[in-house]
């Protein structure tokens, strides 16, 4: 198939092909949250599954916040060992947490990056909080670290760590690997650079050896951005890999949940009805008002065909509550709910189940399993693994039907979709329409093209490629593909 190509391409370009990687070398992980070492396989994070592949077969380190707040930021770590993967915490100080977390990295950084500057605050104390928060990860990190430790650095939370690493490392810092890989989309240069200190924060990704973002979109936007900053070296050390997930694992968890009690309650409750299920955390980045929106358009039009005969289950949980936006979306959200379930419900049929509280993910793998429509509409999103692990769920002989929005970095991969753009709520009813009326042999057509991208582009050909290029020399194949040599 055509992406099947592209992605030898990318491997080819890249260093993707497995050898590349030197196990013999210990693995650093550094991200903003450490995973909790009880939390594995079905409930563990989507970072941590993610990077299981990663960490296999090697002695590896996980190192950011513990996710506790205390009076003040921890300065020595906590170390736990599980076999020969070793976490290690910091706790952070209640003004640090607001200052970088909640400040910088979630008030300007996460809104802008995903094109929201209408939203986007900054303050220079958030800003010097955020630095300040990354110099004491650098520094709790430095005196753990080896001469020859590979360091892969995740996320926008900590653009800044891997030049204060290399600050404080002397000689060896100078000579390890520290790669980056930023998880959510970058936008165009304009856009970026509306942010006060934006030149810092691209000088900042200059320091890696190697930058990875989900798409060639964001990798070209970044790579501008860099270049026309006076970094010319950094902009040919970006590349192109779409994370992926464990895409058998997950088919499997899906098949084995969808024979378990709470699944068997969801179809008892739905009596024959087709089933739509979104899966998001309660996000404005998320297009959920778009979405309610557009299904309440659904059961208004197409002669009334839906109604009755199609119920929409919406999970959303509950994040960032202490955000007056985040408020205000789950305040639109409920007055949506109660709209279209007062204008449309039935004494015995609700059209729309909205549910704000976590639920365990093998739990949402046989719910999507039975699901006849998968409703993935972001405003803008890195990739959106939720999309292809609807597409992993489905049973092969009856598979349901992915809608998803055009500006999900998954679109790229995900070509028997029904693409959407998000803020339009007429043609997400008319792509629900369509999904729920779609013959059995369009639809396992359309599964098939979509669980081979899956296969291929899954979590461990993504951690493989950027761990091949970081680890055995080829960002000088990287930078010539951009027109130079990797500083």
């Amino acid at each position: 198939m055509a992406r099947r190509t592209e992605s030898r391409h990318a491997g080819a370009a890249y260093g993707a092909p497995a050898a590349g990687m030197d196990r013999t070398r210990r693995l650093v992980i550094v991200a903003n949250r450490v995973p909790n070492p009880r939390e594995r396989g079905a409930s563990a994070g989507g970072l941590a599954v993610a990077l299981q592949e990663a960490i296999s077969g090697r002695e590896a380190m996980w190192f950011g916040w513990s996710g506790q707040i205390t009076e003040t930021t921890a300065t020595t770590p906590r170390l736990t060992r599980h076999r020969r993967l070793t976490y290690a915490t910091l706790d952070l100080g209640a003004e640090d947490y607001r200052r970088y977390y909640q400040g910088f990295a979630n008030a300007s950084l996460w809104p802008m990056l995903h094109y929201r500057l209408g939203i986007t605050q900054f303050d220079r104390e958030d800003y010097a909080g955020y630095r300040a928060v990354n110099a004491a990860f650098a520094a709790a990190l430095a005196p753990l670290l080896r001469p020859d430790d590979t360091i892969w650095v995740h996320d926008f939370h900590l653009f800044p760590l891997g030049g204060k690493l290399r600050r404080l490392g002397g000689a060896a810092g100078a000579r390890r690997r520290i790669g980056f890989f930023l998880h959510v989309p970058f936008p165009p240069r304009s856009v970026f650079l509306a942010l006060p200190r934006a030149d810092e924060l691209l000088a900042d990704l200059a320091a890696y050896d190697v930058i990875g973002v989900q798409t060639e979109e964001d990798a070209a936007h970044l790579r501008d951005a860099l270049r026309r900053a006076g970094h010319a070296a950094a902009a040919r050390r970006v590349g192109a890999w779409p994370a992926g997930i464990d895409a058998e694992g997950f088919a499997a968890m899906a098949e084995r949940a969808a024979r378990g009690p709470e699944a068997a309650r969801l179809r008892a409750s739905l009596v024959g009805r087709a089933l739509v299920i979104g899966v998001d955390r309660l996000d404005y980045t998320k297009g959920l008002p778009h979405r309610f929106i557009g299904y309440g358009r659904l059961l208004a039009g197409f002669d009334g065909r839906h109604l009755g005969d199609v119920t929409y289950l919406q999970f959303a949980p509950v994040s960032r509550s202490e955000v007056a936006q985040y408020r205000a979306l789950r305040r639109e959200l409920d007055e949506l709910t109660g709209r279209i379930n007062g204008q449309y419900a039935e004494f015995d049929w609700v059209p729309l189940r909205y549910i704000t509280r976590a639920v365990a993910r093998t739990t949402l793998a046989g719910f999507m399993r039975i699901a006849r429509v998968g409703l993935v509409t972001p405003l803008r999103d890195g990739m959106n693994l939720v999309a292809k692990e609807y597409v992993a769920a489905q049973n092969p002989e009856d598979p349901g039907v992915l809608v998803l929005s055009q500006f999900a970095g998954a679109a790229g991969d995900l070509k028997g979709a029904l693409v959407v753009n998000p803020l339009d709520p007429d043609e997400i009813a008319e792509a629900l329409d369509r999904a729920l009326s779609m013959p059995t042999a369009e639809r396992i057509a359309r599964w098939r093209q979509m669980m081979e991208a899956v296969r291929t582009n899954d979590a461990a050909a993504w951690s493989r490629g950027f761990l091949a290029t970081l680890e055995g020399g080829s960002a000088s194949a990287l930078a010539a593909e951009h027109g130079g040599k990797a500083a």
